[in-house]
């Protein structure tokens, strides 16, 4: 399996990323997690909308939670043609219980606690934790990555408006 060292840290420390490395014009790969309800969910279930796939370390955290209000947030302004989702390694009933408390609406969290199949998909599953790295990446309705963000410090935030800028092109 490929191993990328220090392409993030935690708190300045270094990390290994496990998995393909995604670039941008690659097919995503088709992976699956769990829904809320432990449903099984494949990315290609979204063929046809532009994606944005949030992954985070665990919602649990001030930064992830953030993250995800603030795409619930942005969700209005991008349509229905736009999907977003958020990949934790966070139980599915977990992430269920959050978005409620959040008032999570638009969108979808996923679980990909089982198998990291998510994770070493799309090469974003830290060796030494177990947990996903803070990434953005961008699909269109064909299920082509068009855009990729590494957050390089896990305890920062991703350029929101890098983001929103980037679907909107697709959209």
């Amino acid at each position: 399996m490929a191993e990328r060292l220090g392409a993030t840290t935690f708190k300045g420390n270094p990390l290994t990323l496990l998995g393909h490395e995604i670039k941008v014009g690659d097919q995503a790969p088709d992976v699956e997690a769990l829904g809320n309800d432990l449903s099984p969910v494949k990315l290609s279930a979204y063929r046809g909308k532009t994606v944005i796939v949030s992954t985070v370390p665990s919602l649990d955290t001030p930064v992830c939670d953030t993250e995800t209000r603030r795409f619930n947030k942005e969700a209005a302004g991008l349509g229905a043609d736009v999907a977003i989702l958020t990949v934790s390694m966070d139980l599915p009933f977990a992430q269920g219980r959050w978005c409620g408390a959040a008032g999570i609406d638009k969108v979808k969290t996923l679980s990909d606690h089982r198998d990291a199949e998510f994770g070493n998909g799309f090469g974003v599953l830290i060796k030494e934790l177990r947990l996903l790295a803070r990434a953005i990446f961008i699909i269109d309705k064909l299920g082509v990555v068009r855009y990729i963000q590494l957050v390089k410090e896990m305890t920062s935030e991703p350029n929101y408006d890098e983001v929103i800028t980037a679907v909107k092109k697709l959209a």
